[in-house]
């Protein structure tokens, strides 16, 4: 098979046993920092990326993709807005929800966000009745005033199913005694786990008719709360509805109220990346040694293949095709060896427990208990590229330092 000449005398040197077994010791282990390198890439950005669908997943577990809400009064004509956003394409379902702040008081107080929702539609726009581990959603009846508490909030307030809980809400009212703050005695019916300390002690959630009451809306209801099949598209679809329903409506979408916690995530992620490129640079400066070493090794070949015709621009393509073989070797290697620790994770993990005896990420103290992992083709991708750049510019200054040996001076004691 044809190859140009470069590209031939440079897979040959490759190949080829080397009289100074240090510089092929040195070969071998750039090879190996690149792999090693790339795969502790691949599989980081994995797990991190794991992460964030988890947290992601709990925390849109519990709210909405998107929220259309009164503009600092109640929104009366909320059927028609759910009727709206269900003839909406994008929109999988809606349901309306009454939300303010209260002190629930058990054998301790504690301050929560009470939700008035509609069990029948609930579902459709959370995943709060999969979360119940003590009770059902459905459990819910209007005018029974009956509370479901996030499973850190009932441990804090010392109460469980059939207990009462009393709810004060910052709504006054005038009695013989004067201004007294608006208050009202709930049976527990209900437990759910999120595994968000944000909703698990600070959410509690009762029947929306029960909410109004509490609240003094009468009809009306906070906002209707949407789930899309496109969760990106939350801020487009609400502002949508928001202009359909016509007045002034507030529009969130679950990409601006948690906003700064997946910014955080994402610089994580940027830092770890850039640190882990370093590592992979680091490799490839042992690259940079083996290849300087290599060409002072060649010097005589060097002067030969000159001798022969070969140009300065020939002989550095010579080299800069053995270091980015040597970088490739490396690079596939890594690649290939993330791939399968990013997949069998979670068995490494559990086997390295059983091998020393202890939890990696116990139960009862974090809220993810195993190493999720997500990998995503574009990272390994991007990974693979930024490997091979770095051992590409690797090579230049050998690949030039072979550029310019002087025949005559490289054979004159030959």
């Amino acid at each position: 098979m044809f190859h140009p000449l470069p590209i031939a005398i440079g897979l040959r040197y490759t190949r080829a046993k080397r009289r100074n077994h240090f510089i092929s010791f040195i070969s071998a282990v750039s090879m190996l920092g690149i792999a090693l390198g790339v795969l502790a890439l691949i599989t980081v950005i994995s797990v991190m990326n794991g992460f964030e669908q988890e947290l992601r997943t709990r925390i849109l577990g519990m709210v909405s993709h998107a929220t259309v809400s009164g503009a600092g009064e109640a929104v009366d004509n909320w059927r028609f807005a759910v009727e709206r956003a269900e003839a909406d394409p994008r929109v999988v379902g809606a349901a309306p929800y009454v939300e303010g702040e209260a002190m629930l008081q058990g054998l301790q107080v504690q301050g929560a966000m009470i939700r008035g929702v509609e069990p029948a539609l609930e579902p459709k726009v959370s995943e709060l009745a999969d979360k119940m581990v003590v009770g059902r959603l459905d459990d819910l009846r209007s005018g029974q005033f009956q509370i479901i508490l996030g499973r850190e909030l009932a441990l804090w307030l010392g109460v469980d199913v059939s207990d009462k809980v009393t709810v004060f809400v910052p709504e006054f009212k005038t009695t013989a005694l004067g201004a007294m703050p608006q208050m009202r005695r709930f049976t527990v019916s209900g437990i759910f786990e999120a595994g968000a300390q944000e909703y698990d002690l600070g959410l509690a959630v009762i029947h929306i008719d029960d909410a109004r009451r509490l609240l003094r809306m009468g009809d009306g209801v906070s906002g209707v709360r949407l789930k899309l099949h496109d969760m990106f598209e939350a801020w487009h679809v609400a502002r949508d509805l928001g202009d359909q329903l016509g007045s002034f409506y507030r529009v969130r979408d679950w990409s601006r109220e948690h906003s700064n916690f997946f910014r955080a995530i994402k610089t994580e992620k940027t830092v770890m990346f850039i640190i882990l490129s370093l590592i992979i640079g680091v490799a490839a400066f042992n690259l940079v040694s083996s290849l300087v070493m290599l060409v002072t090794d060649k010097q005589a070949d060097i002067a030969i293949l000159r001798t022969l015709g070969l140009t300065p621009g020939q002989v550095m393509r010579v080299f800069v095709v053995q270091g980015a073989l040597i970088g490739v070797i490396g690079i596939g290697i890594g690649v290939v060896g993330g791939v399968v620790l990013t997949l069998n994770l979670q068995h490494v993990v559990k086997a390295l427990e059983s091998m020393f005896g202890f939890e990696f990420m116990p139960a009862d103290v974090y809220y993810i208990s195993g190493v999720p992992t997500m990998l995503r083709g574009a990272d390994v991708a991007i990974t693979a590229l930024v490997a091979f750049v770095l051992c590409g510019l690797a090579t230049l200054y050998p690949a030039w330092r072979a550029s310019r040996t002087d025949p005559a001076a490289a054979l004159r004691y030959e």
